[in-house]
C-alpha cells in the first residue's frame, strides 16, 4: 500500500500573499484544515487551521470590529506559514507517512511525485482510513483472535496452520513487538471459524490466547 493509493488528489493550493481572511475562507468553504502554498509551480510552505487561529488577534484585544477586519485582510499568508515543509513522496509505503507525521509532530503531508512536483496531500484522517481497512474492522462476521507468541519461527505458521484446519479465513494481521521481550503479541481478523476447534487446538503449541472478540 503506497501513498498514491490513499493520498487526495489535487489539493487546494494558495499563493504566498493570498491574505488571512481569504485563506480561513477557503478552509470553511472546502471544509479542510490546511492549504498548501505554492509559488512558481513550487511548495513554499503550509498553512493549517491552527496557524490561522494562532495569528488570530486575543480577545483580550482593545481593536473594535472594523480595526480587526481591516488588520486581517492586511495579514499574509506567508507571514504566518510553515516555510520548512515536510513532503512525502507518493511512491512511498503508507506506513512512511506515519512515521513521519508521528516523529514531527504534524497532521499532514503535502505528496510529490519523482520530479517534486505537488500531485496530493495525506493527512491523519487518511492514516486513521488505512488502518481501518487493514484491520478489516468493517467485515461483520469475524473474530479478532488476540495471542502471545514466541519470538521464533514458524510460530505464526502454526498458528495459520490452525485456522485453516478449523474453516477459517485470515482477514489480517498485525503484530507488536517490544524491545527485550522473547514474545510478541499478534492480532488476527478471522471469518468462518469453528471457534471452539481453533481454541482447543492452541493447546498443542507455544501460543497464549489473551483475549477475543466478534465482530
Amino acid at each position: 500500500m503506497l501513498v498514491k493509493d490513499f493520498m487526495t488528489r489535487n489539493p487546494i493550493t494558495i499563493a504566498p500573499e493570498t491574505s488571512f481572511s481569504e485563506a480561513l475562507k477557503l478552509m470553511k468553504q472546502n471544509k479542510i484544515k490546511r492549504l498548501i502554498v505554492m509559488k512558481d509551480e513550487k511548495i513554499v510552505g503550509i498553512v493549517t487551521e491552527k496557524d490561522l487561529l494562532y495569528a488570530s488577534p486575543s480577545k483580550a484585544t482593545t481593536l473594535n470590529i472594523w480595526e480587526l477586519h481591516y488588520l486581517l485582510s492586511k495579514l499574509k499568508i506567508e507571514e504566518i506559514m510553515t516555510k520548512n515543509v515536510v513532503t512525502v513522496n507518493e511512491n512511498a509505503p503508507i506506513e512512511d507517512a506515519a512515521r513521519i507525521m508521528e516523529e514531527k509532530d504534524i497532521s499532514g503531508l503535502p505528496v510529490v511525485d519523482d520530479a517534486g512536483r505537488l500531485v496530493g496531500i495525506i493527512t491523519q484522517t487518511d492514516i486513521f482510513k488505512v488502518f481501518v481497512e487493514i484491520f478489516g474492522t468493517k467485515r461483520e462476521g469475524t473474530i479478532r483472535y488476540t495471542m502471545e507468541m514466541p519470538d521464533k519461527p514458524g510460530e505464526l505458521l502454526e498458528v495459520a496452520k490452525r485456522i485453516y484446519e478449523a474453516g477459517g479465513n485470515i482477514i489480517s494481521i498485525a503484530t507488536l513487538f517490544e524491545e527485550g521481550k522473547d514474545s510478541y503479541l499478534a492480532t488476527l481478523r478471522v471469518e468462518n471459524i469453528d471457534h471452539e476447534k481453533f481454541v482447543k487446538s492452541l493447546d498443542e503449541i507455544d501460543v497464549k490466547l489473551l483475549y477475543y472478540h466478534s465482530n
